[in-house]
């Protein structure tokens, strides 16, 4: 039974250093009884008290980590059931399905199209995250031969797939050091898998033909030593697996159901017989609520949209992307080159900057600290004004780097022209397009 916020603080070493992040200890023993901090940011616990503690500071769900090095990733972990109640933790993780009946022209395609279909938005790389490899010939030389082959092709995770532990144990052969997913212990090969799983310290999917029957089988795979599991409800209808996912996620948050804390894997590959459904479903299972989610195939037009809902929906929704604030330098600048100023919320910095960039004039953008907001909510909020744009841009070091004094404001900020040039005396202050998309135009003829 988890403990109280006051049953937590009297385990504490009480001494309000701060170091996990909060001014007081009971402030971090509130925070870990409602499941918004781990233990592990307090230096000072015994382990005594780490023990007894662990319940209480647990997530509800489970994470796992699958892989190792850069593409490593974690699922699970999460404590709401709604985004706003919170934030969720850990994206869902997009991989794409090759098996051993593929051939060699088509397993390097799909290796490569893994390898090269990554995108950059407000400053973050999005891509799919691992490899599906699954055995459809019941060779394990042949499944071992791919595996060592993908392994080697690529960075990304592994989940190996197939319900013989002698085809996952050849596999393993050639990727244990990867920390593969091992697809799936099932109510027949349970003991086998787990065996394996121990043996390797690799995490194990669970897949039953239900959700009780999925229950059961996490018992037995927990009462067997293992304890990094993801599950599979076994549904393949959209409907089905759009209801375990909810029923699954509720049971964990909700009731404290153990049996059905960990994240979920599901096969959208399974329930469509064509990219954009799958696609389509892909996207529900996004926000609803599962942990990795296995594609056919990774196609650019649908990959996109997917990395960058899950970037939506996975962000803080009360905390804003932010971009470091100071001066940056689009298209090699020189001491004639035009200045804009904008806020550092992530999403205007890249559309303000992109938009520069494709106009080809060589400019500097000043990007002042609004705490993450955009021009208008900035503004609004007394954050991007006169008297503190003023002061920014003196502190900025622009001077240094440009013979004229001109500066370019956004138009949603033109009331504050006049403000502007009390607060910088010498500056002429210029008012330029409200749009992102009209400044290679209004850059172009200031040029001209």
């Amino acid at each position: 039974m988890a403990l109280t916020g006051i049953q937590i603080f009297k385990l504490l070493p009480k001494t309000n250093c701060g170091k996990c992040g909060v001014p007081t200890c009971l402030a971090f023993a509130m925070n870990l009884a409602a499941g918004k901090a781990e233990l592990s940011a307090c230096p000072f616990v015994t382990e005594e008290a780490r023990v007894q503690l662990a319940e209480a500071s647990a997530p509800p769900i489970r994470p796992v980590t699958i892989g190792t090095g850069v593409t490593t990733f974690k699922v699970g972990g999460e404590t709401v059931m709604f985004r706003h109640e919170k934030k969720f933790e850990n994206p869902t993780a997009i991989a794409i399905l090759i098996t051993d009946a593929m051939s060699d022209a088509e397993i390097t395609d799909r290796v490569n199209k893994f390898n090269k279909y990554t995108y950059e938005r407000v400053g973050l790389k999005l891509r799919a995250n691992a490899i599906a490899i699954k055995s459809e010939s019941g060779d394990p030389a042949k499944f071992e031969m791919l595996v060592e082959k993908i392994a080697k092709a690529t960075d990304g995770a592994l989940i190996l797939i197939s319900n013989q532990p002698d085809i996952l144990a050849a596999g393993l052969k050639v990727c244990a050091d990867r920390k593969p997913l091992l697809y799936a212990a099932t109510m027949a090969n349970a003991e086998a898998i787990a065996k394996l799983a121990r043996e390797n310290s690799c995490p194990v999917a669970a897949k039953g033909a239900s959700i009780e029957e999925v229950a059961e089988l996490t018992s037995i795979l927990n009462k067997a030593g293992i304890s990094d599991i993801v599950i599979d409800s076994g549904a393949r209808t959209v409907r089905q697996a759009f209801q375990d996912q909810i029923i699954i996620r509720g049971s964990a948050l909700q009731k404290k159901f153990k049996p059905l804390g960990f994240p979920t894997i599901t096969f959208p590959c399974e329930m469509a017989g064509n990219p954009m459904k799958e696609a389509l479903i892909a996207s529900m299972f996004v926000a609803k609520y599962a942990g990795i989610i296995v594609l056919s195939d990774l196609q650019g037009e649908v990959l996109f949209p997917l990395v960058v809902e899950r970037l939506n929906i996975f962000t803080d929704p009360q905390r804003p992307l932010a971009t470091t604030s100071g001066i940056y330098e689009i298209n090699n600048p020189n001491e004639k080159s035009p200045v804009l100023i904008t806020t550092n919320f992530s999403l205007t910095y890249f559309i303000v900057s992109g938009e520069i960039e494709s106009s080809k004039v060589p400019s500097y953008l000043l990007v002042m600290d609004t705490e993450g907001l955009s021009v208008m909510t900035a503004w609004a909020a007394g954050k991007f004004v006169a008297d503190l744009m003023a002061t920014f841009v003196k502190k900025s070091g622009i001077e240094g780097k440009i013979k004229h004094r001109k500066l370019i404001i956004p138009g949603y900020s033109a009331t504050e022209s006049g403000g502007l040039e009390e607060g910088l005396n010498g500056w002429e202050i210029m008012v330029g397009p409200r749009e992102g998309s009209h400044i290679p135009a209004y850059l172009r003829n200031l040029r001209d």
